[in-house]
């Protein structure tokens, strides 16, 4: 894995660098394992836009995840490492004994030729196997954790993400998250040793407009640089603050908001809130 960054020949180059996937090893996907994918630009059903700078971008298919790593009692060993344009790690295209083959993520380490298992019963906690968290030691790094038994993964799927499992007490397990929430799941749920490839992820610069473009991201504009009619906070001699607090182009206010439901179930289930960027521990 290694970041190629290139010289300054010109302005789009000068700041910009790719990941060069050393990992990956086959450049064309399982064609039983695609389907196609549309795209919305960020609207809804309505034609509505709701999620702003959504649009374009290169054209892609879906690549199917087993998330579930439901099949138990058969080796799967792993066939390529591929490279998935709908996420930030790589997968892993694994073949069982059967002939059936599926997409895993691919945690750190997993090497083409590898066999991976899942199961409640004699499975190894080794790289890239799936199993119940009640069957992991304590102290062990996890991705791909479900939340509800048989749900699939849901928590820990991004590049370089790793959970760790803190303890086990009374069917829960303690689950020390990314983002340094610790949060009590159930022990039957499933979750998969070790942590998500491609960690350099994060250290690509994109360095230009176009390639953003490419990515499906349109321009994003300040709204204290637009005029009083498209925006709360524009207008104004020269560059003004804007006199008020930051706020959306509907008028809702951009910070210090609660973004969780103060009466959500599963509250109860978390130990410890992640902290802000200043340190300060979050309050339900």
């Amino acid at each position: 894995m290694a970041i190629k960054v290139y010289k300054r020949t010109s302005a789009g180059r000068r700041n910009s660098s790719v990941n060069t996937h050393e990992e990956v090893t086959a450049k064309k996907p399982e064609k039983s394992l695609l389907r196609p994918l549309k795209k919305h630009g960020g609207r809804n059903f309505s034609g509505k836009i709701t999620c702003r700078h959504k649009g374009g971008g290169n054209k892609r298919h879906y690549r199917l995840i087993d998330f579930k790593r439901n099949k138990d009692g058969q080796a799967a060993e792993v066939l390529t490492i591929e490279y998935d344009p709908n996420r930030t790690c790589h997968i892993a295209l694994v073949q069982y004994a059967d002939g059936e083959k599926r997409y895993i993520l691919a945690p750190q380490g997993l090497e083409v030729g590898t066999k991976v298992y899942s199961g409640d019963e004699g499975v190894e906690p080794r790289v890239g196997n799936s199993m119940p968290l009640s069957k992991i030691p304590a102290g062990m790094e996890v991705h791909n954790i479900e939340m509800m038994p048989g749900q699939g993964g849901k928590m820990v799927r991004t590049a370089g993400a790793a959970a760790r499992l803190a303890a086990k007490d009374s069917g829960k397990a303690h689950l020390i998250l990314p983002s340094g929430e610790t949060r009590m799941v159930n022990a039957k749920c499933r979750a998969t040793i070790g942590r998500v490839g491609n960690l350099l992820h994060q250290g690509v610069r994109v360095g230009k407009a176009g390639r953003k473009r490419h990515m499906g991201v349109r321009p994003t504009v300040r709204g204290s640089a637009m005029n009083p009619v498209a925006h709360p906070m524009g207008g104004g001699e020269g560059r003004r603050s804007g006199g008020r607090h930051p706020t959306s182009p509907t008028g809702k206010l951009s910070k210090g908001g609660k973004t969780r439901a103060r009466r959500k179930a599963s509250n109860k289930l978390i130990m410890r809130r992640r902290k802000n960027k200043r340190g300060r521990q979050l309050a339900l």
